[in-house]
């Protein structure tokens, strides 16, 4: 498996040709910065590699306690972390989840003040949001396509060294000509 620093790079490299592809395929500067960003952002902070102590998790600072449940329950390489597409939208749903509850806790705090006339506030409107939601579907599908490029050149790497090392342990294993006796020492 690489060091996160070989991820760092393997994500600074590879973004210049998933530029490429993103504007080669949707024609759009906005979409193509979307994706750029959006796999940076996995690639850098939102991989798989948050099931244990990595860069990505450190780079999280002071909310990195926030991934602690996470690296608790997840197990490191498992689908559920570095499987196609389900590792992203895991991810995607547990920090949704976090900023949900931040989302409460934020009302709450609202209210109070409202309640303490301190300040006159409007609610939510949930109609708006799902209408924002459909009028950007395109690029929350870029987003989601950004994270899952990032998530993958991640897992692909991790999965090619790991195979890599296999086939060359194999080989020196299995040198012709060798005896057995001097393959074990």
């Amino acid at each position: 498996m690489p060091a996160g620093k070989i991820h760092d790079r393997i994500t600074l490299g590879a973004t210049p040709a998933v530029m490429a592809i993103a504007f080669i395929s949707t024609g759009s500067a906005r979409l193509t910065l979307l994706m750029a960003i959006a796999f940076g952002f996995s690639g850098l902070m939102f991989g798989p590699d948050l099931d244990i102590h990595s860069c990505q998790y450190k780079r999280w600072g002071w909310l990195r306690w926030i991934w602690l449940p996470y690296r608790r329950f997840i197990p490191h390489r498992s689908p559920l972390s570095h499987g196609f597409l389900i590792g992203t939208m895991l991810r995607l749903l547990y920090l949704s989840c976090w900023l949900l509850l931040a989302a409460l806790g934020m009302g709450i705090v609202l209210v109070l003040l409202q309640k303490l006339s301190l300040e006159r506030l409007q609610g939510v409107d949930w109609l708006s949001l799902g209408q924002w939601v459909q009028n950007h579907r395109g690029e929350l599908v870029i987003i989601f396509l950004g994270l899952e490029a990032g998530a993958m050149a991640h897992s692909l790497s991790d999965w090619g060294s790991s195979w890599l090392k296999k086939r060359l342990g194999r080989k020196k294993q299995t040198r012709p000509g060798q005896s057995k006796a001097r393959r074990r020492s």
